[in-house]
């Protein structure tokens, strides 16, 4: 058995190398398809964990009152888009008085800028640093890690020290070389002590989460004074059981402070990071039905070609069977030979679609930052889907080979 098997992948090699630059354009052809689907998922997996583990950090039991929700404002045919007055510097501090949840923790913070300059003795930085206000709440709300030194406490917030958290990039950047903890750097002419430094987060569709100073937050609104600054509220439950009562009494405390009576809607939204990977996996959901969609096409155009390759074959081949069968082979042993051909054919159009997959996907995770992941399942799913177009492509071609006649066959010319 295993040596007729042997020589029918002999007999298969043989073929396919006598049939080569037809061979090669139908392995390019499956090539395309399998190319299409491995390389989109894989995409659509990198933007997924890096979209999720940018949120995920905030935790499960972490929620942001901020100006919108998450989800984007669509515009159909004359309607126009709802606008969510800001986030004023004085309702988020009536929000901090009025809210008394129990054990849970209130971030306030906003964006100075996202272009100044930071300076360290006789060496300063390109103007793209992202200079933000924040209180002693906002790392751990935010999920973020230090790497060396300390966070803001109270006494810090309340009498408004000069003292500065930096991003990883600093370290790697313009206090190379150098431990940042305790030394002086200069923004928009103020002096701020390093206390501490962050654990790099990376970057998201180019936008570097290290370049980033954290500051005292009466300290960046006396910098920071361009009119209409958004603020976000961000609060942390330390029993994820109560989060559901805490959400339900921000919204009511924050309300009262907008001032909304009964009837009016929210006009401001809130976010929570669970709520955000779900929308993203349903996304990824409609991202990799199109994938499928595209893929499939390609490949049914690669499964014709493939049964008309051999559909051509057994015709060239006719005085050949016409020979195997005389010598005794039976009508399974032809019909085998022809489906091996194809599924050798489908495998390797399918290993090349893979590899060029991959290739694609990892070169465009590299340059946009994604989180790439060897897409296991649209391998295993690539793999599957090659074997079964050759089985399907091949299967007529080798009933007709089997059912030849082998006298007609050998008067074949």
């Amino acid at each position: 058995m295993f040596s007729l098997f042997r020589e029918n992948l002999r007999i298969a090699f043989d073929a396919i190398r006598s049939q080569l630059l037809r061979t090669i354009l139908t392995v390019v052809i499956i090539a395309i398809g399998i190319t299409a689907l491995v390389a989109i998922l894989s995409l659509v997996k990198a933007l997924e964990n890096t979209i999720s583990s940018d949120f995920s950090s905030m935790g499960s039991n972490t929620f942001n009152i901020q100006r919108y929700e998450f989800t984007t404002q669509r515009r159909g045919s004359g309607e126009t888009q709802k606008i969510n007055p800001t986030i004023r510097y004085t309702q988020v501090k009536n929000f901090e008085d009025r809210y008394t949840f129990p054990m849970t923790h209130v971030a306030v913070s906003f964006t100075g800028t996202t272009s100044a300059e930071v300076k360290y003795e006789n060496l300063d930085t390109d103007p793209e640093v992202t200079v933000l206000g924040t209180n002693e709440n906002f790392l751990e709300n935010s999920g973020l890690e230090l790497d060396q030194g300390r966070n803001f406490n109270q006494f810090d917030i309340n009498n408004n020290n000069n003292v500065c958290i930096l991003g990883s990039d600093f370290k790697n950047g313009l206090l190379k070389n150098v431990d940042p903890i305790d030394k002086t750097i200069s923004i928009r002419g103020t002096k701020f002590k390093v206390i501490g430094t962050l654990e790099e987060k990376g970057s998201t569709f180019g936008n570097s989460q290290d370049l980033r100073v954290l500051i005292p937050i009466q300290i960046a609104r006396s910098m920071f004074t361009a009119p209409n600054i958004n603020y976000t509220l961000s609060v942390k439950v330390d029993d994820k059981e109560l989060l559901d009562g805490a959400l339900d009494e921000a919204i009511i405390t924050f309300r009262n402070v907008r001032k909304l009576a009964p009837v009016e809607e929210n006009d401001f939204g809130i976010g929570r990071s669970d709520d955000l990977i779900n929308q993203i996996s349903q996304i990824s959901g409609y991202l990799s039905m199109a994938a499928w969609i595209i893929s499939m096409i390609t490949v049914l155009g690669s499964s014709i070609a493939l049964m008309n390759i051999m559909l051509v074959s057994v015709t060239e081949r006719t005085r050949e069977i016409g020979v195997r069968k005389a010598l005794g082979a039976k009508k399974s042993i032809i019909a085998g030979q022809f489906l091996m051909e194809t599924i050798i054919i489908g495998q390797f159009g399918g290993i090349l679609g893979i590899l060029l997959g991959i290739s694609i996907g990892l070169l465009i995770s590299s340059v946009a930052n994604f989180n790439f992941t060897t897409p296991w399942m649209a391998m295993l799913s690539a793999t599957a889907i090659t074997i079964i177009v050759a089985i399907i492509a091949g299967l007529f071609p080798a009933i007709k080979a089997a059912k030849l006649d082998p006298i007609e066959s050998l008067r074949y010319e």
